[in-house]
């Protein structure tokens, strides 16, 4: 299930993209227009910035604004960032690999590869979205 943090992040940055790119987008603006709470959209979009997704300008006309185009931004990326490992299990995952103790043999667990299923047709489509095409999907 995707959490709250993963959800927000995605409509933040989809409200983001939607905007003038010469006017960078205050947090009360993205919390009231898309109701998330101010503070946990603090650190939403501050764990954006220090990934390299968004820039950000303070004081007067100051707010966050993409760095880069959006569809330059895979949503694989991003969810993991916010989100951690996309596989469902630790044994299947690319980047978080840890071996599970109840497990003997992966080669011959069937739920193993089940999820080794499930995740590659789940990085699939999470690779080949990008953020134009959230924001495309929504117009």
């Amino acid at each position: 299930m995707l959490s709250k943090r993963t959800k927000y992040g995605l409509k933040a940055l989809t409200f983001i993209a939607k905007q003038d790119k010469e006017n960078p987008v205050q947090i009360a603006t993205i919390s009231k227009e898309e109701n998330i709470s101010h503070k946990f959209l603090e650190s939403i979009l501050l764990s954006m910035r220090k990934a390299g997704f968004l820039g950000s300008k303070k004081g007067k006309g100051g707010g966050y604004y993409l760095l880069k185009d959006a569809d330059k931004i895979q949503m694989s990326d991003v969810i993991r960032l916010l989100e951690g490992p996309i596989a469902m299990l630790p044994c299947v995952s690319l980047n978080f690999y840890e071996r599970c103790d109840d497990c003997p043999d992966e080669t011959k667990c069937s739920v193993h590869a089940l999820m080794i299923e499930v995740r590659d047709a789940t990085l699939e489509i999470l690779k080949n979205k990008t953020l134009a095409d959230l924001v495309a999907d929504i117009s």
